[in-house]
């Protein structure tokens, strides 16, 4: 069955959300946890994790692409994964290769547009390759945002958007009175993208990981235990569920009499 014939399929037979599409999140960031344990729990190689964390990835894109969701961003590779052992990241980075080799064209025929959070430096001249033609192709769509945080660490963001505003400064392209929240978001990886609304987090972990520290300022975060491959369309209606039960006070009061 390729992507296109799974969109279908899961567009017709798949499980209704029962909350209305108002009160859902419009960015859903994803922390991917839980492979490794997943893969010893089955005396298998961590790949073999990573491998069914790929598949869950593609049926949490078809469901966010199917409820209407504008961007979901998976954290897919930090760039404290280098420290990971060689073969490993050697297996991360074929898998990669394979996603991108194997779902561009659905990507197209479906209208997401792929985009890379992260640095490039360090990233396989084959993956940037992938990546930069993945992007290149769906430039023009206007569905759902996929973002990969692909060799991505929060606080190198940051540093990286300090460093390129002082170059503006430096050059007198800009003043440092000017300089304000707006002037640090456009300067981020995700400059022109909406903060998240919902964060999940797989696999029981209570931290963030160095993951959007920025961008999740005001985001609800929803923790599961569940491992990342066995995380599926229910799951994510689930996280949904308990998003659109919160009050969403950025500071405030609420008046919503709810």
């Amino acid at each position: 069955m390729t992507m296109s014939q799974v969109w279908s399929h899961t567009s017709v037979d798949g499980p209704t959300l029962d909350v209305p599409p108002l009160r859902r999140p419009g960015h859903i960031a994803v922390i991917m946890d839980g492979n490794g344990r997943w893969a010893r729990q089955r005396n298998q190689p961590r790949i073999a994790g990573h491998r069914a964390g790929a598949k869950a990835v593609r049926d949490i894109v078809v469901e966010c692409h199917r409820l209407g969701v504008g961007y979901l961003t998976l954290f897919s590779f930090s760039m404290e994964n280098w420290k990971r052992p060689a073969d490993e990241v050697r297996g991360l980075m074929g898998l990669y290769l394979q996603y991108l080799g194997k779902e561009r064209q659905e990507l197209v025929e479906n209208n997401i547009r792929f985009l890379q959070l992260g640095r490039r430096e360090g990233l396989p001249e084959s993956v940037l390759r992938a990546v930069d033609q993945t992007v290149a192709v769906t430039s023009h769509c206007t569905g759902l945002t996929l973002c990969l945080a692909l060799n991505y660490g929060a606080r190198t963001e940051i540093t990286d958007a300090v460093q390129a505003i002082a170059r503006e400064v430096q050059a007198g392209r800009l003043q440092i009175a000017d300089i304000d929240e707006d002037t640090i978001s456009h300067h981020l990886y995700t400059a022109g993208l909406p903060d998240p609304d919902l964060l999940i987090r797989t696999a029981g972990e209570l931290r963030v990981s160095n993951y959007l520290l920025w961008q999740i300022s005001y985001c609800e975060i929803q923790i599961t235990d569940v491992y990342w491959p066995d995380f599926r369309v229910q799951h994510l209606h689930e996280a949904i569920r308990d998003y659109a039960d919160r009050d969403r006070r950025f500071g405030g009061l609420d008046h919503s009499n709810r």
